[in-house]
């Protein structure tokens, strides 16, 4: 049965009050109060803040436009619920339409999510059908474990397990010991004029890697003026005027007075191509670490592909980070009506 198929036989659930309607200006702080407080039904340690939202959701892209692809759920004038869709050619030579889903908990096991994702899959079929491609497409969704009802759902809908990511921390920023730079490379500021020239080298090296993202000129504008964007922790390596590698970090204060800790991250970790396999990642790690102990933070964390090619979990392992859960990227063909 195709997505299409599947979401015009879900009935929607019958519950007084209940409303879907598009996203609208103005909805970021009810949505990041349900995105925190389903996180912390869940307990997973992420929280946003209105402006972060507000942020993203106003620089639409060739795959997001946030007042066509966002679905909001009240009930009884509430927000309840949302769904995201946003579709992605990945390096794997795909046509990705990823859903996303967020529930209160006080309207979960109701038959809700099941029919907002067959709607999302509903909806990334029709965007096939505008926007044919010649890739493969499939719908994806990402789940960490510890949404034991997100997972259930997701597999009883056909989604399989692609991929497997870790949250790390290293819980301590004690001991730090700074590995040389290799020879001819130096760590500089990054001036304002070249934060395009350090957006265009982090997108270049994760071309080779799974997955992908949308590198556009908004998801540009939105790094550069999301909330937490601080230039001053940006620990960037040069060779003379070419761009080596570098560290995104960033402090997430909000989610740190919410959470009781002092806990930076390290946001992107990239080395370009040319570069690589001469110590320079280990070099910037380390290098992040003591630039947020001297900012503060008690502990660090990251993000990183289970399977990373470049062998990404030994070389965080070894720089003191620890798994802290486990995450999953999960796919499923989407298939037209014909």
């Amino acid at each position: 049965m195709s997505p299409a198929r599947a979401a015009a036989d879900t009935v929607r659930p019958t519950i007084d009050g209940l409303v879907l309607r598009p996203y609208r200006r103005g909805d970021g702080p009810a949505i990041a109060d349900l995105l925190n407080t389903d996180n912390e039904a869940d307990g997973l340690p992420w929280r946003v803040t209105a402006d972060e939202i507000e942020n993203w959701f106003a620089r639409p892209t060739a795959g997001f436009d946030a007042e066509r692809d966002v679905l909001v759920l009240e009930l009884g004038g509430r927000i309840v619920g949302e769904s995201e869709l946003e579709w992605v050619d990945t390096t794997d030579g795909l046509r990705e339409f990823r859903l996303g889903c967020a529930l209160h908990p006080d309207v979960r096991r109701r038959g809700i999510g099941r029919w907002l994702l067959r709607l999302g899959e509903e909806l990334a079929a029709a965007r096939l059908a505008e926007q044919p491609t010649e890739r493969p497409a499939v719908l994806g969704t990402w789940c960490p474990d510890r949404r034991v009802g997100k997972v259930a759902l997701i597999e009883q809908e056909g989604y399989q397990r692609a991929r497997f990511f870790f949250d790390m921390e290293r819980p301590d920023l004690e001991g730090i010991v700074l590995p040389p730079m290799p020879t001819g490379i130096e760590v500089r500021p990054v001036r304002e004029d070249q934060l395009r020239q350090l957006w265009d080298a982090d997108v270049e090296a994760f071309a080779d890697h799974w997955g992908g993202f949308d590198g556009s000129e908004a998801r540009f504008d939105a790094w550069r003026n999301d909330p937490k964007f601080d230039r001053d922790l940006l620990v960037v390596a040069w060779d003379g005027d070419e761009i080596a590698g570098g560290v995104v970090n960033s402090i997430n204060e909000a989610e740190n007075a919410a959470l009781g800790r002092q806990r930076g991250w390290l946001d992107s970790v990239f080395v370009r191509r040319a570069w690589r396999r001469r110590g320079l990642a280990r070099a910037l790690v380390m290098r992040s670490v003591a630039l947020l102990r001297e900012r503060g933070m008690t502990c660090a964390g990251l993000g990183v592909d289970a399977d990373n090619a470049n062998d990404a979990l030994r070389l965080y392992t070894e720089c003191g980070f620890e798994v802290e859960m486990r995450s999953a990227a999960y796919r499923k063909p989407l298939v037209l009506d014909r």
